[in-house]
């Protein structure tokens, strides 16, 4: 049987309030006191519950999140699951604040996470960049003792204590998969519409993008991958330009959340009589548009609001010190096509 406050009175021969002043370093206890309460908390074996200790003192949980500011409307969401989280805070003892960033401006990012830090949050979550400026202020943050989550995009090779989003890798394999598939047996090029390589999401899922389509699918070449920033004119500027500089383009993957400019790109080549299997990132109202009309073959879909909760539940975790159940921070890939739209 594990050992109880009572436990340790007794053994420290001094009242439950004692044991309670010592154990929350509160004043009014002398020292040999302290000591004896300490020594039996040492010879029992005694391990606090620290999460029931910070819900019996009705403990609020200070979280920043840091989130780029953009036309992304996947990010919107993800802005939309942080406020409806905050809403919920005072049933789940959280109080969330939210810091904007430019998107893929790793400087800014950097800046954000270091004065976030000022303010000793229980925890921070980010949309990482891959960038050693993001990476060292992160290692600055955890150093003093202060949890990071990245999410959606991941910063490996860093001091971050989680990541919260989807196996990017695989989903770039799964589209790989999917879009050489669908073109087969056709050959012919393939293009691939980025936010920005510099995030590490983007990175992961062109990489395994290539690595199928090199070993299943050779008779598809893959074009440069170009970089739309999340700028839905830069988008339909850039895919346009594409499509007219490659007749024998018959397939795109879109491995950002940036749509609406793709859209408009390829509502643009229909009307010149070329239609592209293209396969795109996640489910909003221009995506679903775009499936039910044909535009888009496959959307491969990220739940924000799970990626939220989840690194709420980690941070909460971290901040008390107890382990976090993997499984249950899985995050799925849904797969939808316009005949099974939710």
């Amino acid at each position: 049987m594990r050992p109880t406050v009572h436990d340790i009175a007794a053994e420290a021969g001094v009242s439950l309030a004692t044991v309670d002043r010592v154990m929350n370093a509160r004043p009014g206890v002398r020292e040999k006191t302290r000591l004896k309460v300490e020594q039996a908390i040492d010879k029992l074996g005694y391990v606090r519950d620290v999460a029931a200790a910070n819900l019996a003192k009705g403990r609020t949980y200070p979280f920043t999140f840091i989130l780029p500011c953009n036309e992304n409307a996947f990010m919107a969401d993800l802005r939309d699951a942080v406020l409806q989280a905050n809403a919920r805070g005072r049933v789940e003892r959280t109080q969330i604040s939210i810091v904007d960033v430019p998107a893929f401006d790793a400087e800014a990012l950097a800046e954000a996470l270091l004065a976030a830090g000022e303010g000793n949050p229980a925890g921070i979550a980010v949309v990482a960049i891959e960038a050693d400026p993001v990476r060292e202020a992160v290692r600055q943050l955890t150093g003093r003792g202060i949890p990071v989550v990245t999410l959606v995009s991941d910063l490996e090779d860093s001091n971050r204590d989680h990541y919260a989003g989807v196996d990017n890798p695989a989903a770039g394999r799964t589209a790989a998969t999917l879009l050489g598939r669908f073109v087969s047996p056709q050959k012919g090029t393939i293009g691939v519409l980025a936010g920005s390589l510099s995030v590490r999401d983007h990175q992961n899922r062109f990489s395994g993008f290539c690595e199928i389509m090199a070993a299943h699918f050779p008779e598809l070449t893959i074009l440069p991958p170009m970089e739309g920033r999340d700028d839905s004119a830069l988008a339909r500027k850039l895919v346009s330009e594409a499509v007219e500089a490659h007749p024998d383009m018959i397939g795109l993957y879109s491995l950002g959340a940036g749509n609406r400019g793709l859209i408009a790109a390829l509502e643009e080549a229909r009307a010149r009589g070329r239609e592209l299997v293209t396969i795109a990132h996640e489910l909003s109202d221009h995506s679903r548009e775009a499936l039910e009309a044909g535009l888009f073959d496959v959307v491969l879909n990220q739940d924000a609001g799970h990626e939220v909760r989840s690194a709420i539940r980690v941070l909460k975790a971290k901040a008390d010190g107890l382990e976090v159940i993997a499984a249950q921070e899985r995050i799925r890939i849904d797969i939808f096509i316009k005949d099974n739209l939710p």
